[in-house]
């Protein structure tokens, strides 16, 4: 009796460029690459534009500042997508260069437009230590000045001062707007200027001669509701010229020297 062989079937092997993996692969591939290339490099999307609002004076300068520092180098391609901007860090670097300069905001304007809104610190005094600078209502110093027309903190202890460093605290910079708000506006004593003797030591010097002395670490409301006790019950405006001192630090009390 014959004995036959069962033949094996033999598998044909499929070329791998006629498997769907291959062509959902190489189709992914090309949708990857077409879509990085038209958001990094297609002039469609290259800033081109760059826009500064929020302050005359500076818009040149910050505009001039930051276009060198659009362009990134990808792949050693140099490209300026504006998905690629980072407004962050370029952000802290306008900051850096500019204390003047109290909030910065970056605005992407599809498809190639950048605009940037900046606002200004505002002054509120001028300090004065080695030199006299402005302060905003942070206490911090963005701009160096010379004119005396404007109120003015001295610091007694001299020491130099950084464009951008906070050269008073913001709490005791409130309590002396305070002083100087209920003196001016309430009591009609017109100042010369506050000099910081020490962290316990305000002198408030008035244009009529004569000074008051605070201490910023105590209650400051209580210390002019004395000033306020006082000028109503013992020394009337037209005695106020011959005073030398009022002193509002220490107690319940509010011990002066006239001059004799």
């Amino acid at each position: 009796m014959r004995k036959y062989k069962h033949r094996r079937r033999v598998k044909r092997k499929i070329p791998f460029y006629k498997k769907k993996v291959f062509w959902l692969f190489f189709f992914f591939f090309l949708f990857f690459t077409g879509n990085f290339y038209l958001t990094i490099f297609a002039p469609f999307f290259q800033i081109k534009e760059v826009e500064v609002s929020g302050s005359e004076k500076l818009r040149e300068s910050v505009k001039s500042l930051v276009e060198p520092h659009l362009p990134t180098n990808l792949f050693s391609f140099q490209t300026k997508s504006i998905f690629l901007f980072n407004p962050d860090q370029i952000a802290q670097f306008v900051l850096e260069n500019f204390p003047q300069i109290d909030k910065i905001e970056f605005l992407k304007k599809f498809p190639d437009e950048l605009e940037i809104k900046i606002k200004e610190r505002q002054a509120i005094a001028l300090f004065c230590s080695q030199k006299c600078y402005l302060i905003d209502g942070n206490g911090v110093a963005f701009e160096e000045f010379f004119a005396k027309d404007i109120f003015e903190i001295e610091e007694q202890n001299k020491r130099e001062i950084s464009l951008g460093e906070n050269v008073i605290e913001k709490e005791v910079l409130d309590e002396i707007l305070k002083i100087k708000k209920v003196l001016e506006e309430e009591l009609q004593i017109p100042l010369e200027k506050i000099v910081l003797v020490s962290d316990e030591r305000i002198n408030v010097e008035t244009l009529e001669g004569w000074e008051i002395y605070f201490n910023p670490k105590r209650d400051i409301d209580w210390q002019l509701t004395k000033l306020r006790v006082l000028f109503e019950k013992e020394i009337p405006p037209e005695k106020r010229k011959n005073l030398e001192y009022i002193e509002l630090r220490f107690g319940n009390f509010a011990p002066y020297k006239s001059r004799q």
